[in-house]
């Protein structure tokens, strides 16, 4: 009887476990659209992707950034930029 009970409080754990996992793995929109942000500008092969970004000497980036310039590259740099079909994307893809 004692054997049964700790298996039946195993699996118990073991449940309310996978659930708690489960729950932090998922993440919310804002914070799916601060990844692809964050992946945008990793990509980017300069200091100045975003104009809220600082560049080698610690100015501000400003109008000099990447985002603020025609043609190019086009970083993703605000939350604004990214559709509900790229969050979908990214979880899919995630």
């Amino acid at each position: 009887m004692r054997s049964f009970t700790a298996i039946i409080i195993g699996i118990c754990a073991l449940a309310a476990t996978a659930s708690v996992t489960e729950a932090r793995s998922r993440l919310s929109d804002a914070q799916i659209r601060q990844q692809i942000i964050s992946a945008s500008i990793a990509s980017y092969p300069g200091s100045c992707a975003c104009p809220y970004n600082s560049a080698r000497n610690g100015s501000s980036c400003g109008r000099r950034s990447a985002w603020s310039r025609a043609g190019g590259a086009a970083p993703i740099c605000y939350p604004e930029e990214i559709s509900r079909a790229q969050v979908e994307a990214w979880q899919r893809s995630h």
